[in-house]
């Protein structure tokens, strides 16, 4: 098993629901962060002041796939993700030892 993690902007998260739902991805885990990459933060302008954002906010994606999905799930997060800007995040694939599903006990690939 395998563990996507897909850092993306905001306003890309109901995109990357949507091509996850087609592809049958059926449970995600989501949270909202801040960070930042080459970009390093950027400058904006308050009431004429203007103030340097160090972290730029982001949504954290988590989904936990069968081997066989892997290439299928990053595709479908890149097209859906992708705007060609900078900032557009990174995926980060890992492997996953054992998922236990605490309702009913079952393990690994009966669990996700």
């Amino acid at each position: 098993m395998k563990k996507i993690e897909a850092i993306i902007k905001p306003f890309k998260l109901d995109d990357v629901k949507e091509a996850l739902n087609a592809i049958d991805v059926t449970g995600m885990t989501i949270q909202e962060i801040r960070g930042y990459g080459r970009q390093q933060g950027h400058s904006e302008l308050y009431r004429g002041a203007e103030y340097v954002v160090d972290f730029v906010p982001k949504i954290k994606i988590e989904v936990i796939i069968r081997n066989d999905d892997e290439d299928r799930v990053i595709h479908a997060i890149i097209e859906a993700a992708k705007t060609g800007k900078i900032g557009d995040g990174k995926i980060f694939v890992s492997n996953v030892e054992k998922v236990i599903r605490i309702r009913t006990s079952e393990e690994d690939e009966n669990a996700i």
